[in-house]
């Protein structure tokens, strides 16, 4: 059985996970859902998180399992995954971008935000703390759209601030390391957060395999969380993962 650690994108916490983490251990798998620094109920740490502080974490969580692990990130947490990669690639079976960012060395998120939404500077509402957020009204219309209502509705009453430096910071990514780890994805065909055609661009530089298409929003993990589920273990089985 496979070890997986899941880490939420922007504005999520770990609550993200709440309904594919029972599927993955009903099947006797493992599941480390971490709260990054700041993030989730840690909102008056919000900005002293960012992309380096967490994937330094994470990087740190996977260090203390006895063998390599299933690293999934969603949209934002791609960008972390990916930093992980570069940190402690042999600790790593695969990687696993759901409907995430996955991005060239020296690309900051705002760079790839600028290039592919020109919603961003609306949706998106800096504070003067170093954080942003996302105005409610925002988040289902956004994130959500393929979602049942309660779902999308409890989503945005979680949601909450972002450090700003996690949008800003270029990643640092090299096939030396992050490049020699095997990567899959899991593509999300309504997704209007990080579109379709934008996450097919991205595999373009950094190819996948495999790569799952999912007919749903940008959050699997509310909308399709046994498909996302079933998508998960069938990536861990054609890695080495294993406990």
């Amino acid at each position: 059985m496979a070890t997986f650690v899941l880490v939420p994108g922007a504005w999520h916490g770990a609550w993200c996970w709440e309904r594919v983490t029972p599927l993955l251990e009903a099947a006797g798998h493992r599941v480390l859902t971490p709260e990054l620094l700041g993030m989730g109920e840690d909102r008056a740490r919000a900005p002293a998180g960012g992309l380096a502080v967490w994937a330094d974490q994470v990087a740190g969580l996977i260090a203390e399992q006895d063998a390599p692990v299933i690293l999934a990130g969603h949209s934002r947490g791609g960008a972390v995954i990916s930093e992980v990669a570069e940190r402690v690639p042999d600790a790593i079976a695969s990687l696993v971008y759901i409907a995430a960012l996955l991005l060239p060395d020296g690309t900051s998120i705002r760079d790839f935000l600028n290039a592919t939404d020109d919603r961003a500077e609306t949706v998106i509402a800096p504070a003067d703390d170093g954080t942003c957020s996302v105005a409610p009204e925002e988040v289902g219309p956004v994130f959500y759209t393929t979602t049942d209502p309660e779902w999308a509705a409890r989503a945005t009453s979680l949601v909450g601030p972002e450090p700003m430096a996690s949008l800003a910071t270029p990643i640092h990514v090299t096939a030396e390391r992050f490049g020699r780890v095997p990567r899959a994805y899991i593509e999300c065909t309504q997704d209007l957060a990080v579109p379709l055609a934008a996450q097919q661009r991205m595999r373009a530089q950094w190819p996948c395999d495999p790569v799952v298409t999912l007919d749903c929003d940008h959050s699997p993990f509310y909308s399709m969380p046994e498909r996302l589920a079933e998508a998960l273990m069938r990536i861990a089985a054609g890695s080495n993962a294993s406990v």
